[in-house]
């Protein structure tokens, strides 16, 4: 082991560019003009490269050059981490000019489009990219986005954060379920149906009713895990209004649930060198949030409605 760490210690990207360059332009002369290097540094690195990996790389003829089996193997290999090499270099060098909000399941909900046009329109020099990651910051303590859209009782200590409003909940069911064909259901009711919880994600617990009136319990993975178990007809599930403006699914129909407390939603972000973006974010986040206690919330609903 210590041998092999000693070979690939002189690993270098300048080895790697160099055998997809002889690849790509089909020999050592043309790789050298793209390389801008001398045909023999093209061999010696080549040669380089071969010795640290311990194999050939490439069968050489006077006319043709093409890998070997490991070759095809190393060549693969190789192009995979230049691309990476290459996006890091891309994300360092552009910086700030793109902001990452990570969400678990719904992003902004029926907000969700409005935030991208304002944002786009707005702020043109700083690049939008919403990310759905199955955790409960949204992809945040993963290292993946500059904020997170989070609902629910997260522990919001270890972070910076803004409440940018409350999302009403409703209540997911089959479309074919008699309850379907009421324009509300009370919480209370929910206790004698089987609920569909995602732990890790969701924002609903069974401590939303008195002990002793909770509702039978199937946990899901995920919101598709969700989504299937409610449209099979054997669960039903309690969701912000988020979810009913995001996933519009055929065989799931949602109802407004009441009683029920809302939910808030924050925005959150890491305390140490946050983006310069962020407090636009939030802003504009509790901008739109407001617009919902000016008007009057309409029913989530998918399908006919009875009376």
């Amino acid at each position: 082991m210590d041998e092999g760490r000693r070979n690939t210690a002189g690993l270098e990207l300048k080895h790697l560019r160099c055998l997809v360059a002889i690849v790509d332009t089909g020999g050592f002369t043309d790789a050298a003009l793209e390389l801008g290097v001398s045909q023999a540094a093209v061999s010696r690195t080549l040669l380089a490269l071969e010795k640290i990996l311990g194999v050939r790389l490439l069968h050489r003829t006077s006319r043709t050059v093409e890998p070997t089996t490991a070759g095809v193997r190393v060549l693969a290999r190789a192009r995979l981490l230049l691309a990476g090499t290459d996006e890091l270099v891309t994300e360092a060098t552009t910086g700030h000019s793109r902001l990452h909000i990570g969400h678990a399941w719904s992003a902004f909900g029926r907000h969700t489009t409005e935030f991208q046009r304002r944002w786009h329109h707005d702020h043109p020099d700083v690049e939008l990219r919403l990310i759905r990651h199955n955790s409960s910051t949204g992809g945040l303590a993963e290292g993946l986005c500059d904020l997170a859209v989070v609902r629910g009782s997260l522990d919001l200590k270890p972070w910076s954060h803004a409440l940018v409003g409350h999302e009403h909940r409703c209540l997911a069911l089959a479309s074919d379920d008699p309850w379907a064909r009421r324009r509300s259901v009370r919480l209370a009711e929910v206790a004698t149906r089987t609920l569909a919880l995602d732990r890790r994600t969701g924002t609903t617990t069974s401590a939303l009713w008195p002990e002793g009136e909770r509702p039978a319990v199937e946990h899901t993975h995920d919101i598709d895990d969700w989504l299937a178990a409610i449209a099979s007809g054997r669960c039903v599930g309690v969701t912000p209004r988020a979810t009913a403006a995001q996933y519009r699914r055929d065989g799931i129909t949602y109802r407004p649930l009441r009683d029920a407390p809302p939910v808030p939603v924050h925005l959150v972000w890491r305390r140490q060198d946050p983006h310069p973006a962020t407090h636009a974010a939030v802003a504009l986040a509790i901008d739109l949030y407001r617009a919902d206690r000016r008007t009057p919330a309409r029913e989530p609903v998918q399908g006919r409605r009875f009376a």
